[in-house]
C-alpha cells in the first residue's frame, strides 16, 4: 500500500478542534470507566458522530495513544517548567534545582488524572502493548524539553559535565519523580518529611556526579 493510499485524518482548525473535544471526552471516560468504554460513548461526551471519531483516530488504541501524548508533560507543569528553564541565570544552581525539584515532585505528587493514566497503562497493556509504547516511545528528552534544555544549557555554560544527557536524563528522574511514581502504583505515598530529603539529597547526588568538581557538594557525614 503506497503512503498517498494511507487515508489522512481531517485537517484544519475546525478539525482541530473537533480533535480536542474527542481526546478530552476520551480522557474522562477512560478514566472513570477505564479502556472498555465504546467509541460511541466517547463519541457522545465529545459532540461528534462515531465516524468522526474514526476519521480522526482509526481505532480506540490509537485515541488512547492521543490521550497519552497529550498528558505526558502535565506532570511538570508550568510553574515546574519555568523554574527549570531558570537554572542556567541562577547564582545558586544547587539552591535552584532543590527549589525546582520541590515544585516538580509537587506535581507529581498531587496530579492524579495522571497518575491513574499511568495506572491504566500498566493495567492494559498485557493485552495492547502499543499503549506501553505510546507512554515511553517518546525518549527521555522528548517526555520533558524544560529538563533536556535546562540540563543541555548548563552543560554548554560549563556549569555541569554532562557527557549523555539522556542518561543524566534519565538519572534525575530516577532521584527525584521515580519514588513517587512507583510508589502511587501501589496504591500508597512517601510522607512529606521523606520527599523533602530525598529532594535534597537526589539533587545533591545529582550535582555531585555532574557538576565540576569545585562546585561539588559534599555530602553531611552521617553519625
Amino acid at each position: 500500500m503506497s503512503v498517498d493510499s494511507v487515508k489522512q485524518p481531517p485537517s484544519g482548525p475546525r478539525a482541530a478542534l473537533k480533535r480536542q473535544a474527542i481526546v478530552r471526552a476520551a480522557r474522562e471516560l477512560f478514566l472513570r470507566e477505564g479502556f472498555g468504554v465504546g467509541m460511541d460513548t466517547i463519541a457522545a461526551e465529545a459532540g461528534v458522530s462515531k465516524v468522526t471519531v474514526y476519521n480522526h483516530f482509526g481505532s480506540k488504541e490509537a485515541l488512547f495513544t492521543a490521550v497519552i501524548t497529550s498528558a505526558l508533560d502535565e506532570p511538570l507543569g508550568h510553574a515546574s517548567s519555568v523554574a527549570l528553564e531558570g537554572l542556567p541565570e541562577a547564582e545558586d544552581l544547587r539552591a535552584a534545582l532543590i527549589d525546582a525539584a520541590r515544585s516538580w515532585v509537587h506535581a507529581v505528587r498531587t496530579n492524579k488524572d495522571v497518575t491513574a493514566l499511568r495506572n491504566l497503562v500498566a493495567a492494559e497493556q498485557h493485552r495492547f502493548p502499543e499503549l506501553g509504547r505510546a507512554w515511553h516511545g517518546q525518549g527521555a528528552e522528548g517526555h520533558h524539553p524544560a529538563v533536556a534544555g535546562a540540563l543541555r544549557t548548563l552543560a554548554d555554560q560549563g556549569r555541569l559535565v554532562i557527557p549523555d544527557l539522556e542518561a543524566a536524563i534519565v538519572q534525575l528522574y530516577s532521584l527525584l519523580v521515580f519514588p513517587h511514581m512507583v510508589f502511587s502504583t501501589y496504591g500508597t505515598h512517601i510522607e512529606d518529611s521523606l520527599t523533602d530529603r530525598l529532594i535534597v539529597s537526589g539533587v545533591d547526588m545529582f550535582l555531585g556526579y555532574y557538576g565540576p568538581a569545585r562546585d561539588r557538594p559534599v555530602a553531611p557525614r552521617l553519625g
